[in-house]
C-alpha cells in the first residue's frame, strides 16, 4: 500500500471516529428524562388520598372521640368578671353542670352573628337525657337577641350535641346596635356536685370538652328588601335514589364529616354509636333523607338530626314505626326563611354544607355488635343565585363554592379533599414543567445535529 492510500484511510477514519461519539448521548438523555417524570407521576398518583371508607386514620368500630377543627385555638371563659374577646373563629374550651363561662364579641351594626357550641363528651360518658349546656348571646345592654338555646344529649347515648344562639339583622328586632356582646355557655341537667354521677348517673361536676364557633353573616346590600320564605314544599320521599350503595366512613363530627352529597350510603354502626356526614345544599335547593338500619330496611333503634352550615339545630327523627326506615324532608334553602316562626324553616337560612348525623340507641360504651347502616341523600332543586349581599358569604364560611361541588359525592373529608387538591396543583405543576423541559430537550437535540452537520468534514479528495 502506497503512502498516499495510507495517509488517506487513516483520514477518513479519523474524521469517522470525531464525528460518531457526538451525536450519540442527546436521545439517550431524553428517555432517562422521561423515564423519571413517569416515577414522579407514579410517587404523586401514589399518595393520593384513599377512597372512603378505607382511611387508615379513622378508628374501628365504637369509641372514636370527637375531632376538633384544625385551626381550633384554646381558650378560657370567664365564670366572673369580663371573658375573654373572640374574633370569628372556632375555639376549644370545657364546662361541667352547673358552671356558665362568658366570652365577649364585638359586632357591627350591619352583619348576622350566630355563636354555636358542641358538647363532645369522651366517648363511655355516662349522660342522661336533660343533661347539657345552654347557650346565650346578650347586647351591651343586656337584651338577649334570641331565645335561650338548651342542648341537651335527648338520651344516654355521650353523642356530640349542637346549636346556636343568633343576632339578626331585621326591623323591629332587639340588638341592631353596635358593640360588645356577651356570649355565654352554662352547665345545666343532673349534677353540679361531687356526688352526682352516683346519684343520677349523669357526667356530674366533671369537666366536658366544648368547641366554640362565632361566624359572622354579611348583611343585604343598602335598600334591599328581605326576600320571602320558602312556600310549600315535597315533603315526601319520592326523588330519594336508589341503586348499589358507595360505602362512606362517618366523621365524629362537623369537622371530619366525609362529603357524600346525591347517591345511596353505606356504613357500620354499632349500639351508642354516632356518625356525622355533609352534603352542599345551594339556595332553592333542600334535602331529602332517610335511613335505615341492617338487611331489615328499617329505622328501629336510629336517629338523625340534621345541622345547617352554622352548626344550628334544623330538624331530627328517628323510627316512628317499628320495621320502617326513618325519614326526614327540609325545606329549600331561602334567606326569607329566617323570619318563619318554625325553627325547620328558619334554619334553613342560607346555602353551604349541611350535615347530618346518625346516632344508634345502645350503651355509650358501645357494647354489641356493628350493623350495616344505608343513608339515602337526595338533594333537590335547581340552584338560584345567591342574595344581594353586601360582603362575601363564602370568605364568611357560607354558601357552595366550585371546589364545593367537585367535593360532594366523594365520600373524603375537608382535610383529605384539601390534600387531594394539593396533590392534583403538585402533579399539574409537575407535569407542565416536564413538558416544558422535554419541548428543550428535544430542541436542543435538533439544533445540536444541525450544528453538527454543518461543521462536519465535507468528502475526502483521497477517496
Amino acid at each position: 500500500m502506497g503512502p498516499g492510500r495510507a495517509v488517506a484511510r487513516e483520514m477518513s477514519a479519523g474524521a469517522d471516529s470525531g464525528a460518531r461519539p457526538q451525536r450519540a448521548p442527546a436521545p439517550g438523555f431524553v428517555r432517562k428524562a422521561v423515564a423519571l417524570l413517569l416515577c414522579a407521576a407514579a410517587s404523586v398518583s401514589a399518595q393520593a388520598p384513599a377512597a372512603a371508607g378505607t382511611r387508615a386514620d379513622r378508628a374501628d368500630g365504637p369509641g372514636e372521640a370527637y375531632e376538633t377543627a384544625r385551626d381550633a385555638r384554646p381558650v378560657t371563659g370567664a365564670t366572673a368578671g369580663e371573658g375573654p374577646l373572640l374574633a370569628p373563629g372556632t375555639y376549644t374550651d370545657d364546662i361541667s353542670a352547673g358552671e356558665r363561662k362568658t366570652y365577649r364579641i364585638r359586632l357591627d351594626g350591619t352583619s348576622n352573628a350566630y355563636v354555636s357550641a358542641v358538647l363532645a363528651p369522651p366517648p363511655g360518658t355516662r349522660v342522661t337525657a336533660s343533661e347539657g349546656i345552654r347557650i346565650t348571646l346578650k347586647s351591651p345592654g343586656g337584651t338577649s337577641c334570641s331565645d335561650d338555646t338548651d342542648i341537651t344529649f335527648g338520651g344516654t347515648a355521650a353523642r356530640p350535641v349542637a346549636d346556636y344562639a343568633t343576632r339578626r339583622i331585621g326591623p323591629g328586632r332587639a340588638c341592631q346596635e353596635a358593640g360588645v356582646y356577651e356570649y355565654a355557655v352554662e352547665g345545666i341537667g343532673p349534677g353540679g356536685g361531687p356526688d352526682a354521677t352516683a346519684a343520677d348517673g349523669g357526667s356530674g361536676a366533671r369537666d366536658l370538652p366544648t368547641e366554640l364557633r362565632f361566624m359572622l353573616e354579611p348583611g343585604l346590600r343598602d335598600g334591599e328588601d328581605t326576600p320571602a320564605p320558602a312556600g310549600s314544599y315535597d315533603q315526601g320521599t319520592s326523588a330519594l335514589p336508589s341503586g348499589t350503595p358507595r360505602t362512606a366512613s362517618g366523621g365524629s363530627g362537623f369537622n371530619d364529616a366525609p362529603a357524600t352529597g346525591h347517591g345511596v350510603w353505606r356504613d357500620e354502626l354499632a349500639p351508642g354509636e354516632t356518625r356525622f356526614y355533609r352534603m352542599p345544599v345551594d339556595w332553592g335547593q333542600q334535602l331529602l333523607l332517610d335511613a335505615s338500619l341492617g338487611g331489615r330496611t328499617s329505622g328501629d333503634g336510629l336517629r338523625m338530626t340534621v345541622f345547617n352550615p352554622a352548626r344550628g339545630f334544623v330538624a331530627d327523627a328517628d323510627a316512628a314505626r317499628p320495621g320502617r326506615a326513618i325519614a326526614l324532608a327540609t325545606a329549600p334553602v331561602a334567606f326569607g326563611n329566617r323570619t318563619s316562626g318554625r325553627n325547620e324553616t328558619g334554619a334553613m337560612r342560607f346555602s353551604g354544607w349541611y350535615f347530618v348525623r346518625l346516632t344508634r340507641d345502645g350503651d355509650s360504651g358501645g357494647t354489641g355488635a356493628a350493623e350495616r347502616v344505608t343513608l339515602r341523600v337526595a338533594v333537590t332543586g335547581a340552584a338560584r343565585p345567591a342574595p344581594p349581599y353586601a360582603g362575601d358569604p363564602a370568605a364568611a364560611g357560607f354558601g357552595v363554592t366550585a371546589a364545593d361541588r367537585r367535593a360532594a359525592g366523594t365520600g373524603l373529608t375537608a382535610r383529605e379533599s384539601d390534600r387531594r387538591d394539593t396533590l392534583r396543583t403538585v402533579a399539574f405543576s409537575a407535569f407542565g414543567l416536564g413538558t416544558a423541559l422535554l419541548i428543550g430537550l428535544v430542541a436542543w437535540t435538533v439544533l445540536l445535529r444541525r450544528s453538527l452537520a454543518r461543521t462536519a468534514p465535507g468528502p475526502s479528495p483521497w477517496n
